[in-house]
C-alpha cells in the first residue's frame, strides 16, 4: 500500500510546470478489490469471501482487528462460564433443566440455524446490528447446551476441566503466534482427523444401545480434544495473515464464532474424557 502522497508533474501547452497534484492513498476496499483469494480451502460454508488479499503490511489494521475479536471472544466465554457456574452450583437450577430436556433441544436448534445463518450467509454476518444480535443469539445457545452438559458431572470435575481447557488454549494462542510453522497449510490432516472422528462417532452410536463402551467413548472423546486443539491453532493463524490462509479483517464475527466454538468443543471433549459423572 503507497504511504505518503504521489505527486504527479504534468506540463501545459506552453511548457511552464503545473502544481504537482497530490493523490490520497487508496481505501480498503479499493485494495482488496482487485485481488482475489490467496488460498480457498472450503472448509467452511460460504467462506471465499472471507479470504482475502489486504496487505497485512498495516499492522494497524491487524492489531486493531485481533483485539477486536479477542475482545468479543472474552465476553462469549465469560457469558459460557457464568452459565455453567450457576447450573452446577445452584441446585434447583440443576434440576429443573435436568427433568425439562425439551430446553436443551430448543436451544440446538436455536444454536445450529444461528451457525448455518453466520456461516453462509454473508449479509447477516456484516450488517450492523443484525451481525452482533445473531452472535448474541448464538452465545446464549451454546452456552446453556455447554451448562446442561457440565450439570451432569461432579463440580469438581467440571472446575478441573475448565482448568484444563484454559491452560490448553492458552498454550495453543501462545504457539500459533510464536511458531514459524504455517498451520493454515495443513488442511488435509484436520481433513482426515475429521473423518476419523466422524467415524468413531457413527460406531459410538451403533453400538451404544447394546451397551456402554467407556474406552471406545474414552478414544472418541481424546480426538476430539485434539482435533479442535488443532482447529484453534487454525483459526488463530488465519487471525494473524502472512500466512497461506488469511481472514479478512471485516470478518471478525466469523474469526470470533469459530475460536468460541473451537474452545467450547475442547472444553466438551476434556469434560467427556476427564470428568466424573454426578450420581443420580
Amino acid at each position: 500500500m503507497t504511504q505518503g502522497k504521489v505527486s504527479v508533474t504534468n506540463k501545459s501547452n506552453n511548457g511552464s510546470d503545473v502544481q504537482p497534484m497530490a493523490t490520497a492513498p487508496p481505501s480498503y476496499e479499493e485494495a482488496t478489490a482487485e485481488g482475489g483469494s490467496p488460498c480457498y480451502s472450503g472448509a467452511y460454508p460460504g467462506d471465499s469471501e472471507m479470504l482475502t488479499e489486504f496487505s497485512w503490511d498495516d499492522k494497524n489494521i491487524r492489531r486493531i482487528f485481533i483485539r477486536k475479536v479477542y475482545t468479543i471472544l472474552m465476553l462469549q466465554l465469560s457469558v459460557t462460564l457464568a452459565f455453567v457456574a450457576v447450573f452446577i452450583f445452584c441446585e434447583p437450577v440443576k434440576y429443573y433443566i435436568q427433568a425439562n430436556p425439551g430446553w436443551y433441544w430448543a436451544s440446538y436448534v436455536v444454536f445450529f440455524v444461528t451457525y448455518l445463518t453466520l456461516s453462509c450467509c454473508r449479509g447477516p454476518r456484516r450488517q450492523f446490528p443484525w451481525n452482533l444480535i445473531l452472535l448474541i443469539i448464538f452465545t446464549l445457545s451454546l452456552s446453556y447446551m455447554t451448562a446442561m452438559l457440565s450439570s451432569y458431572y461432579n463440580t469438581k470435575s467440571v472446575i478441573i476441566c475448565l482448568g484444563i481447557t484454559a491452560l490448553v488454549c492458552l498454550a495453543i494462542t501462545i504457539f500459533s503466534f510464536q511458531t514459524k510453522i504455517d498451520i493454515t497449510s495443513y488442511q488435509g490432516v484436520l481433513l482426515v482427523f475429521c473423518t476419523v472422528l466422524l467415524i468413531c462417532g457413527l460406531f459410538l452410536a451403533v453400538i451404544l444401545p447394546f451397551g456402554y463402551v467407556p474406552w471406545l467413548h474414552a478414544v472418541y472423546a481424546a480426538l476430539g480434544a485434539v482435533l479442535f486443539s488443532m482447529f484453534l491453532a487454525f483459526d488463530t493463524q488465519m487471525l494473524m495473515g502472512e500466512k497461506q490462509c488469511t481472514i479478512s479483517p471485516e470478518e471478525y464475527i466469523f474469526a470470533t464464532l469459530s475460536i468460541y466454538l473451537d474452545v467450547v468443543y475442547i472444553f466438551s471433549f476434556f469434560l467427556q474424557l476427564f470428568g466424573t459423572p454426578e450420581r443420580q
